[in-house]
């Protein structure tokens, strides 16, 4: 959703490579990870489709709707807390 928020719009494929990409690959999304979290999304309507030819071919490119946008806002601030949380367990700052 994060990439989704940056870039307007992606394709499948173009998504996985990225996060390859960022991650230096260290994190590699499979299709059969992706796809049925992008329909999950689609489904609560937080992603759109949009399907164009490209080289004789169709191409779906996923966008966040507005519910998504806010969405997205939301989720990246559980995941920083839960971030935050998890960064105390392991490394605890011992107060006496």
């Amino acid at each position: 959703m994060k990439l989704l928020e940056e870039k307007g719009r992606m394709y499948g494929y173009e998504i996985t490579q990225k996060v390859k990409a960022i991650t230096l690959g260290e994190l590699n999304i499979t299709e059969g990870a992706l796809y049925p979290a992008l329909h999950k999304l689609e489904a609560e309507g937080l992603l759109e489709v949009e399907v164009e030819k490209v080289d004789n071919r169709l191409r779906k490119y996923y966008k966040l709707t507005e519910k998504g946008n806010k969405e997205t806002v939301n989720r990246l601030a559980e995941l920083e807390e839960f971030i935050k949380n998890m960064q105390n367990i392991v490394n605890p700052k011992l107060s006496y």
